[in-house]
């Protein structure tokens, strides 16, 4: 093994990371991607639960480590490069997606992953989330939704339900909270999932997913936060949780108590829970992830309710789209081929003067 130290930069916020290397032939394991760092989370804090799926993720990517990229922004969830051995930036408040951008245009053999909460990336963040996902930049982003501020020790955050009492609303928080995975729709990306901490075998798969899947990709990962938010999520953790939904392309939409339930078509495009067998079996919703139209997508998203009484989780939309860029690098060779790419001739265009 030999140590590489990209640039002598020492870890840190806003650091590169050094990383020991692995000869690729030996084969990559979970224990390989973990770092010798300290992990200071809270006792029972979900993001260890998502740590150790990531790392157990990892290997079956077979991408060397020093192709493995993970970036983050600012709060609890962001202190995830710090535990993984792989390169990676510990970024600023909100920009982790404008960092990773740049990687991922620069270095198309990079594996680009972005590690953000719901106050880092809907806050601060939100104009480099959405932008990001619009133009299917080829990254992938774990969004980290404790519906709490953590890090700062429990505020109220874009996603907090409304009414939330906290330090900074003691009379209850009067904003309407974001749905990430409308959002996300909102702006047309090409991969949307959802799953839940503590879900490992749920986790994974759709972070397999979103990795085979080219061009951007949202997670938003429900997360526990036992100090400031504990059991946000309890109700669609239970065993068989009634309002659970779970996603499977291909496959009729069935939950509740032995698949009792059932989505149809309702007015306007939205879809209604039913009971399965108060309708034929051909007028329940098959889910399709890949629809190019983005609106089925929306609306299974705003089957979301404060009480969790339906609650979908999995890939709600997979497309293919080209990704900005595969798109870039093909416009660059053709500038170059056809020889428009001169820098000096377009600085000195028409539109400049020269001043005597």
């Amino acid at each position: 093994m030999s140590e590489v130290q990209n640039m002598g930069i020492p870890n840190g916020p806003g650091r590169l990371k050094s990383l020991t290397l692995v000869p690729h032939e030996a084969g990559l394991k979970a224990k390989d991607f973990k770092s010798d760092q300290e992990i200071r989370w809270c006792p029972g804090c979900g993001d260890y639960a998502i740590l150790a799926a990531f790392q157990a993720f990892l290997p079956e990517l077979e991408v060397p480590r020093e192709n493995v990229v993970v970036v983050s922004g600012i709060g609890c969830s962001s202190r995830l490069p710090y535990y993984v051995s792989s390169y990676g930036m510990h970024s600023i408040h909100g920009r982790a997606p404008a960092i990773a951008t740049g990687l991922a245009t620069s270095r198309r053999d990079l594996s680009v992953w972005v590690i953000t909460g719901d106050g880092d990336a809907l806050s601060i963040g939100g104009n480099h989330l959405i932008h990001a996902l619009r133009r299917n930049v080829n990254i992938k982003i774990l969004l980290f939704n404790n519906r709490i501020y953590g890090l700062t020790k429990g505020q109220y955050s874009p996603t907090s339900e409304q009414g939330k009492v906290t330090k900074s609303t003691p009379f209850g928080s009067l904003d309407h909270p974001f749905n990430p995975v409308s959002l996300a729709l909102g702006a047309e990306a090409s991969f949307v999932a959802r799953s839940v901490d503590s879900d490992r075998k749920h986790l994974m798969s759709v972070m397999r997913a979103a990795a085979d899947h080219q061009g951007s990709a949202l997670i938003e990962i429900f997360q526990n936060c036992p100090i400031f938010n504990d059991d946000a999520f309890a109700p669609i953790k239970e065993p068989n949780a009634p309002g659970l939904i779970r996603l499977v392309h291909g496959a009729a939409i069935r939950f509740g108590e032995a698949g009792s339930m059932g989505l149809t078509y309702g007015p306007y495009g939205s879809l209604v829970p039913v009971e399965a067998a108060s309708v034929p079996e051909s007028e329940l919703v098959v889910h399709d992830a890949t629809r190019t139209d983005p609106a089925y997508a929306f609306a299974l998203s705003r089957l979301d309710s404060a009480d969790f009484a339906h609650t979908p989780i999995g890939v709600f939309r997979s497309v293919d789209r080209p990704s900005y860029d595969s798109l870039m690098t093909a416009q660059l060779e053709q500038a170059r081929s056809g020889g428009a790419g001169d820098l000096a001739k377009l600085l000195a265009g028409n539109d400049t003067w020269e001043v005597v």
